[in-house]
């Protein structure tokens, strides 16, 4: 669980994709609320005036790490970073970018780095902060999904990112197992849309007046630490019945473990006896 921000050393937090949009949410919220900082993302200017503000508002001493995730040199150095530099209370995996090119027409380098970015990073920069927050008994992984990693059935263009938002939400899953009676807390952020850098640059035009679900990059952040004070696993800020949640839950279980045991014999369904290969 988080620490008292008003006991001892002031805690400190790392979020990536913090030159703007959700990521400079969390920032200001943090700062606000009494942590330290590193903050991670391509663009060094606007994250050196991202410190500056915070600094000005708030007195908070922040670290300025430009990085480009989608690089293993740059990725391999933030790492170096969480574990050579002050131990962190919080880590936000925040940075993403999506391009909704349908998939047989993307790039092979962009779906890449759509995996790197969305999968790979918050993977590595997770496993390079555990150790110590563990070793600590305290502190949380905010993993920022989307309600798109529930999604049936992804709409044209958003192959490679509904996947790799479900990687993330189940690697959070995982991870709470994991963890549990450490004193660790990890979430799953899940919102919907949010008006964005990366939404613009997607071509997705939202208006918060009129679009039904659209919520600030404000409301969001708070949304997350309350849920992160309720201990929620899975933070979807839009949802009022948390049962769908545990209906959601159950039908997995019964997917990954009724299923197979009602058929002890390990003979498949009976649809698939017989068959033959379509013609061509």
């Amino acid at each position: 669980m988080l620490s008292d921000v008003n006991a001892g050393q002031t805690p400190r937090a790392l979020v990536t994709g913090a030159s703007s949009g959700i990521g400079a949410a969390f920032a200001e919220r943090l700062a606000r609320d009494g942590y330290d900082l590193s903050v991670v993302a391509r663009r060094r200017e606007r994250l050196e005036s991202l410190a500056a503000r915070l600094h000005h508002d708030y007195g908070t001493a922040v670290e300025v790490i430009a990085a480009d995730l989608v690089q293993p040199s740059d990725l391999l150095r933030v790492e170096r970073r969480i574990a050579d530099g002050p131990p962190l209370e919080l880590l936000v995996n925040n940075a993403g970018f999506l391009d909704l090119t349908p998939f047989a027409a993307l790039d092979p380098g962009m779906t890449e780095a759509m995996i790197r970015v969305h999968v790979v990073a918050p993977a590595r920069l997770t496993r390079a902060t555990l150790p110590g927050l563990i070793a600590r008994g305290r502190g949380a992984i905010i993993n920022v999904c989307s309600l798109a990693a529930f999604n049936a059935h992804p709409p044209i263009g958003y192959a490679t990112y509904c996947a790799a938002k479900a990687y993330l939400a189940t690697f959070t899953q995982g991870l709470h197992e994991e963890l549990r009676g450490t004193g660790v807390q990890v979430q799953a952020l899940c919102p919907g849309y949010v008006p964005t850098e990366m939404i613009a640059l997607a071509g997705i035009d939202l208006d918060l007046t009129t679009e039904p679900g659209v919520m600030t990059a404000e409301d969001l952040v708070a949304a997350s630490l309350a849920g992160l004070r309720l201990g929620e696993v899975t933070c979807v800020p839009l949802l009022d019945d948390l049962g769908l949640l545990s209906q959601l839950d159950a039908l997995k279980h019964a997917l990954n473990a009724e299923v197979p045991s009602a058929r002890t014999s390990g003979v498949p369904a009976q649809r698939y006896i017989g068959g033959t290969l379509p013609e061509q």
